[in-house]
């Protein structure tokens, strides 16, 4: 999940089920917030859960709608897409991660996306996180 302009939160899941996602989307977005999804069944329900939501059917060809006229796409999952695509790239390179180890990894990437900081201001970033942590 990732908030336009704001921090991801990325979870590695058992499964892709309702009764999956349902808590880790309400312990983590406020209900009433609008989400935008593609098509996919599994976010049917968001209405029932307590949240606006707008979608995009990319099974169509549609990857971006205009729903005001202004002339700017306000319905798109291209913010979520596009982290994707930075993540993948970043995790090429590590080829043969395990399962066990790729939480790991997504925590770290999830870590330096939020921090929106590189080079030695991450660093200080992580040592500030890692210090203030409860143990």
């Amino acid at each position: 999940m990732i908030q336009r302009g704001g921090e991801v939160v990325i979870r590695m899941l058992e499964n892709v089920q309702q009764r999956t996602i349902e808590p880790l989307i309400k312990a983590t977005i406020a209900l009433g917030t609008l989400v935008y999804t593609d098509e996919y069944a599994i976010y049917n329900p968001l209405q029932d859960w307590g949240y606006a939501h707008k979608t995009v059917c990319h099974g169509s060809g549609e990857y971006a709608r205009d729903e005001d006229g202004d002339g700017f796409c306000e319905v798109h999952v291209n913010t979520m897409e596009g982290f994707w695509s930075l993540l993948r790239s970043w995790l090429r390179p590590h080829r043969g991660i395990s399962q066990e180890k790729l939480p790991l990894y997504l925590s770290f990437f999830e870590f330096v996306h939020n921090a929106k900081r590189r080079g030695k201001a991450l660093l200080s970033a992580l040592l500030h996180s890692l210090l203030s942590s409860p143990p």
